[in-house]
């Protein structure tokens, strides 16, 4: 193939070797020894935490519940779950084992204050306390088996047409213990605090972006080949 205009084909190849470079200086570890991309996910994912932050009102919200009595039957996976499932519902109601199965009665706001009680210290990265609580469990387990004991909860609950009772429990699962789980160990931060490289970050994807595609038009346009509609 020909080069017809050889000033829109250089200028063309010079932004598709530039966007390369800068490509390569983004996978390199110049940013606390994280690269580009690792840097941005931390971010965002810390401004995320910095607004997610729901445990101060759900325990306002979970306050009707308590002195509300449930009487259930839960299911584990294997004896080392439904042993965990104990640990952590005795603190809060009568719950007794027996093989993969759980008997549970007790007040369901003293149940979830005591979940989100334990998601509130994950949620501040203080693990150990939670930890240390259940005899040395790993602090993300315990936040697991929450997460699989409400989801027990939920069915039994429904069998017996406690909807209203289930709801609350999906509740404080998405806005306790899910994040807690999944911010765990991030550092939370507010986006007014990183505005500028927010800014910066958003400008400069959308110029990237249109960066590659006018070195593959210009490069197109060097050989002779024109973009129409």
């Amino acid at each position: 193939m020909v080069i017809e205009n050889r000033g829109k084909f250089f200028l063309g190849f010079g932004l598709l070797m530039t966007f390369f470079i800068v490509l390569v200086l983004v996978f390199l570890p110049l940013f606390n020894g994280k690269n580009g991309l690792e840097f941005l996910d931390n971010l965002y994912n810390s401004i995320s935490k910095g607004s997610a932050y729901y445990i101060p009102k759900v325990l306002k919200e979970i306050e009707e519940y308590k002195g509300t009595i449930v009487n259930v039957t839960l299911k584990a996976e294997n004896d080392q779950q439904v042993t965990l499932m104990h640990s952590l519902l005795s603190k809060a109601a009568e719950a007794n084992v027996s093989g993969n199965s759980l008997t549970l009665k007790g007040d369901l706001g003293k149940i979830l204050a005591h979940s989100i009680e334990d998601a509130d210290k994950m949620y501040k990265n203080d693990g150990n306390a939670v930890s240390i609580k259940y005899g040395g469990v790993d602090e993300k387990e315990v936040l697991y088996t929450w997460y699989e004991t409400f989801h027990s909860m939920d069915k039994a609950l429904k069998k017996q047409k406690k909807f209203k009772e289930a709801l609350i429990l999906n509740h404080v699962l998405e806005k306790c213990v899910e994040p807690s789980y999944n911010f765990y160990k991030i550092e939370a931060q507010n986006i007014a605090d990183k505005v500028g490289v927010v800014f910066f970050s958003l400008v400069f994807y959308v110029m990237y972006t249109i960066w590659f595609g006018f070195a593959i038009m210009y490069i197109f346009e060097g050989f002779g080949l024109k973009f129409g509609h």
